[in-house]
């Protein structure tokens, strides 16, 4: 009996530590004026202390400044007072879906809503479909620039995919951003195969679902998760061969579920790496449907893709 009320005492223990924000979370984010865009976050607890990351609509996912739970809010600092006003998210919750606001300082800005993320543990498919090219040679079929879409730079020639953007010449601005550009069927699980040459100082990524980055050309060298082959700003690329740039590269890229591998030129770079979420320039944040390819055009830099072709799951 003396066992059973020690036990009874501790259930009301143990789910007041249950905090419902832990977790990762997909966002929408709708400003007051203008189209929603996708988010994403991830909140932890270390020692009794609330940590947390964020994905924003571009770059790198960023830590948060502070989190903490007050009256059944979870607020989460983004941004610190300096250069103007603190940039908080506020949520309430209820089951797997948040709902909040952005603010600055006490000025309410664009409307959030979340859901919880999907784990998408799938086993590995016994078998996959012959090859199917995405991409026939002679022209964009089966493509559709998206984006800046009236600044369109992608064109078919010579059998390659080409985004024909090279950088200002010198004493030149650069212009607007062209368009990416991205498939027009949507695909789940799948086996990838795509060759990319990608000049000196050029820039793309190779978006899986119109989600996860693969980065394509370099940022400089001074972060290896921002340079070629890496999962952008998540995972650096294994197998130390470099860049690459001015010659063909091949990337063959298997992802079933969020597990991720890739070989480039025959060396495993990323080995069942699981993506926490979607990176920064996603086309959105429902991670647990299918997507398409998308090809990032919007950086300078002739950039070429050949050899597109792709193995589902039946």
């Amino acid at each position: 009996m003396k066992k059973f009320l020690c036990l009874l005492a501790l259930i009301p223990a143990c789910f007041a530590q249950k905090n419902p924000f832990l977790g990762r979370w997909d966002l929408t984010i709708t400003p007051q004026a203008g189209s929603p865009y996708p988010g994403w976050m991830e909140l932890t607890e270390k020692d009794g202390k609330l940590e947390g990351r964020y994905q924003p609509r571009g770059g790198a996912w960023r830590p948060m400044v502070a989190a903490k739970v007050d009256n059944g809010h979870l607020v989460a600092t983004i941004q610190g007072a300096g250069r103007g006003p603190e940039v908080t998210w506020d949520f309430t919750g209820a089951g797997d879906k948040l709902s909040g606001v952005e603010k600055r300082g006490d000025a309410a800005g664009p409307s959030i809503a979340g859901v919880r993320a999907p784990e998408l543990k799938k086993p590995m498919p016994k078998s996959w479909s012959a090859p199917v090219a995405l991409f026939n040679g002679k022209d964009l079929t089966g493509w559709e620039p998206i984006g800046n879409a009236q600044n369109n730079k992608w064109v078919a020639r010579d059998g390659e995919l080409v985004n024909d953007n090279p950088p200002p010449a010198e004493g030149q601005q650069r212009g607007p951003g062209a368009a990416n550009i991205k498939t027009t069927g949507k695909y789940q699980d799948f086996k990838l195969h795509i060759e990319v040459n990608c000049p000196e100082h050029g820039n793309s990524g190779i978006y899986l679902r119109g989600r996860y980055e693969i980065q394509v050309g370099t940022e400089g060298g001074t972060q290896p998760t921002h340079e070629m082959g890496a999962v952008y700003s998540h995972f650096a690329p294994a197998g130390n061969i470099g860049n690459k740039l001015g010659e063909w590269t091949a990337f063959d890229i298997t992802f079933v579920g969020r597990y991720l591998t890739v070989y480039r030129d025959g060396v495993k770079i990323h080995d069942n790496v699981e993506l926490p979420g979607p990176t920064g320039g996603a086309l959105d944040s429902n991670e647990s449907e299918p997507g398409p390819f998308f090809l990032q055009g919007d950086h300078v830099g002739v950039i070429r893709y050949r050899n597109i072709r792709i193995q589902t799951a039946p």
